[in-house]
């Protein structure tokens, strides 16, 4: 396992991060233990959960996944310093979380502690903001039109940025958190924080996740040409588009236990015709190369410039082991290549 430095931190984590928002939901705590002692035996040191999950969220399944993980480290008490461990306070929208309420500096603090209580933990490494207060055009909202930015309150969402780097600051002070991350956002709320942040001498932001993954490709070139020179780690998350990339959705595919079998909140906004269409094609340069789907898919995550560690997850063992073995590759010109062709005609699938 490879390992790259997680932004303004100077923290070393692994180019593979363990997701785990199937815990709770597709996976139990038995499957949760094996998975965290896979990974860790693989050179895996990162961890990336949320109080959102387990995931499709809901009031029945909210903060299971930190329980699950606390459970482990309850049992393990000596491996906390084994992994950087990442979590997120969710926004805006879910009624069952804070009554669907804009993320402030107050319910900063109380998530914060709320999580180490579950996680049994005394300190989070990296913890995220899972969406901002503003719509951002994540999750199927990034066609122009689809949401408008001119009818942001400039001024407002900014002192409302203030006052939670405020708290995310006596968080970091006090020992709770080390660092705080993005996630969902977009280049101005990444640079807003940072200009907030070196105006007040406050905590800076070290991280952004979105989603990012041969259908999914808006961040590249301008957001991630933006981390690189800030000093913001992109972590890719859905690095298999919710599971379209492997193909076992293919012509109206769904196989049990899968995951778009469950509720979606947003709908199966991936599933298209030109999605389906992009996942055949390089399904076929896969087989050309003698990969599999996810590990073409993983692979060239993986080496995208700017990228530093791709959130991965799995359902089972078999295919967290087929993942994790993806970080091993190192695809050629001609692979690279081919990929480029295809992503040519399908630049915007969904």
């Amino acid at each position: 396992m490879q390992y790259s430095t997680l932004g303004y931190s100077g923290l070393k984590v692994s180019r593979a991060c363990l997701g785990t928002m199937t815990w709770g939901k597709q996976n139990n705590q038995a499957d949760a233990n094996a998975q965290i002692e896979y990974a860790l035996n693989q050179g895996i040191n990162f961890i990336d959960t949320a109080e959102m999950y387990a995931v499709p969220p809901s009031a029945d399944t909210y903060g299971t996944t930190e329980t699950m993980i606390g459970n482990w480290l309850a049992a393990n008490p000596s491996r906390r310093d084994e992994f950087i461990l990442a979590s997120k306070i969710a926004g805006n929208g879910l009624k069952h979380i804070r009554d669907a309420q804009d993320i402030t500096g107050e319910t900063v603090l109380a998530a914060i502690d709320d999580s180490l209580a579950r996680l049994q933990t005394d300190y989070i490494d990296l913890y995220q903001l899972h969406w901002p207060n503003r719509t951002s055009p994540h999750f199927g909202k990034h066609a122009p039109g689809r949401i408008s930015f001119s009818d942001v309150d400039t001024a407002a969402h900014s002192a409302q940025m203030l006052e939670i780097l405020q708290a995310l600051d006596e968080s970091v002070k006090s020992g709770k958190i080390r660092h705080f991350g993005l996630s969902n956002d977009t280049p101005w709320g990444i640079n807003e924080y940072i200009r907030l942040s070196e105006q007040h001498n406050l905590t800076r932001v070290t991280a952004i996740q979105n989603e990012f993954n041969l259908l999914q490709t808006r961040d590249w070139p301008f957001l991630i040409e933006s981390c690189v020179h800030q000093q913001v780690a992109y972590l890719p998350w859905s690095p298999l588009a919710t599971g379209a990339l492997t193909g076992k959705y293919l012509n109206g595919a769904r196989p049990q236990g899968a995951r778009w079998n469950l509720i979606q909140r947003n709908g199966l906004f991936r599933d298209t015709e030109q999605s389906n269409a992009a996942v055949a094609a390089y399904g076929d340069l896969a087989q050309k190369h003698d990969l599999t789907p996810a590990q073409l898919a993983l692979a060239w995550c993986n080496q995208v410039d700017g990228v530093t560690s791709t959130i991965i997850g799995a359902t089972n063992l078999e295919q967290l082991k087929e993942n994790i073995d993806a970080f091993e590759l190192t695809l050629s010109e001609s692979a690279l290549s081919d990929i480029a062709d295809v992503h040519k005609q399908f630049p915007v699938p969904f």
